[in-house]
């Protein structure tokens, strides 16, 4: 009785017929916000985990891979961290301009070590994160100090050069690059659109081992493009992501940077230590500008960390750490010049190997294209529609505008892309 008492008292209220409703949620603030469409490189790699057919390849993405299409930890950065474990050094802040030992050791690199801008102090660098970084702390230079200055691409180009200089609100255009009815450089068409350019633009140059054609300038060609840039108040920015890796001779490969700052121009310059050291996951890079000028390269070094200090604040240690361990150590300075060789020897043998494999198999086209170009990338004149057949029937993944990365290629595979690519061109 005294339950049934309890239970009556409770306070009354409407009756429901069953459970309350739920609330509508609101929808997203976010809600007409635009789906981006998947990177074009990355987005291969994507593609390429998902594929289950054992045959398939990844001619994709620009990272070297040895014989086994296996990632590489090269020796000498192994060693090196040995060192650097053994010194059991901290894990602080690095100053925004970076580790001064990879900043000596980039710019030695670039220069030589005995470049008289060096000694006069005519050089401002800020390590960065890897090229992409570097690139965009330069594009956000060129925002603030360079206003209305339009930087000019080659076409084609890499294919972040368009967002890193648009997402910083600079215009970008293109001067002709490729001639595709010689599979080779098309320097008449460049020199005459760089001729056009309005005095203060910009022009983004790739040092060496042009990404994606593989095809550079040669030294007169180069001497030619300096001349221009000086004659027309051009203000070169060197994109040097392959220094080493393309011949496997580190001074080789920094031959048009040096001869534009020997010829007094001022230049720019993004360096990545991803293809030729393999620190890809490290982001280990640096924004180098040589200057006529000590005290402008003082101003701008300034300016640069302040643009650094709002993109990221500090630059990762471990990389940097390694990279000026080995440049700035004789014994490994040499072992990794004997690994870059190695590495660009592989890539130059399956090279040869894959013109030989297509010349058999369609003796009727001129394939000589594939040997002539240089450094990691192929650029096969695939049309899409040839690429789609390349992806969809041979599982083999490459961007679609025919480039292959050729560090991902092995002599165990080059019948099988020979054939792939024989099959493209002549029924697509």
């Amino acid at each position: 009785m005294q339950l049934q008492a309890r239970m009556q008292v409770r306070p009354a209220g409407p009756r429901r017929a069953g459970p309350a409703p739920v609330r509508a949620m609101a929808g997203s603030r976010f809600a007409d916000v635009a789906q981006a469409p998947p990177d074009p490189i990355l987005g291969v790699s994507e593609a390429f985990k998902a594929c289950t057919d054992p045959n398939k390849l990844n001619l994709g993405v620009g990272a070297y891979r040895d014989e086994q299409l296996k990632p590489v930890v090269l020796s000498v950065v192994k060693k090196a961290e040995s060192k650097i474990f053994a010194r059991n050094e901290n894990k602080e802040y690095l100053t925004i301009e970076g580790l001064d030992g990879f900043r000596k050791a980039t710019v030695d690199l670039l220069l030589g070590g005995d470049h008289p801008a060096i000694k006069e102090g005519r050089v401002a660098v800020v390590q960065s994160l890897s090229g992409t970084g570097s690139l965009r702390v330069g594009a956000a230079f060129i925002a603030r100090f360079m206003k209305g200055s339009t930087v000019y691409l080659s076409n084609p180009t890499w294919g972040n050069h368009r967002n890193i200089f648009g997402d910083e609100g600079v215009e970008w255009k293109y001067y002709r690059y490729f001639d595709a009815d010689t599979v080779g450089l098309d320097f008449k068409g460049m020199v005459e659109d760089l001729k056009a350019a309005p005095p203060g633009s910009v022009v983004v140059l790739h040092g060496c081992a042009h990404n994606p054609t593989g095809i550079d300038p040669t030294k007169e060609q180069w001497a030619s493009i300096a001349d221009l840039c000086k004659e027309r108040d051009l203000m070169p920015f060197f994109d040097v992501a392959y220094q080493g890796f393309a011949t496997g001779d580190l001074d080789k490969d920094a031959f048009a940077p040096r001869l534009f700052v020997e010829k007094g121009l001022e230049i720019m310059v993004s360096q990545s230590y991803s293809k030729n050291l393999g620190l890809y996951g490290e982001r280990v890079g640096a924004l180098v500008m040589v200057l006529n000028d000590k005290e402008a390269a003082t101003r701008c070094l300034s300016q640069l960390k302040r643009l650094a200090r709002a993109l990221y604040s500090n630059p990762p240690t471990h990389g940097a750490r390694i990279a000026a361990e080995v440049v700035n150590d004789k014994e490994l300075f040499e072992e990794w010049k004997g690994e870059m060789r190695g590495m660009a020897g592989r890539i130059e043998r399956v090279r040869g190997e894959l013109q030989r494999a297509l010349e058999k198999k369609y003796p009727s086209k001129d394939w000589s294209f594939i040997t002539k170009q240089i450094g990691m990338f192929s650029f096969t004149g695939l049309t899409p529609v040839q690429v789609d057949n390349m992806t969809n029937k041979h599982a083999i993944f490459m961007t679609r505008d025919g480039r292959i990365s050729l560090a991902g290629l092995n002599s165990a595979k080059v019948e099988y892309l020979a054939d792939a690519i024989v099959d493209s061109v002549r029924n697509h």
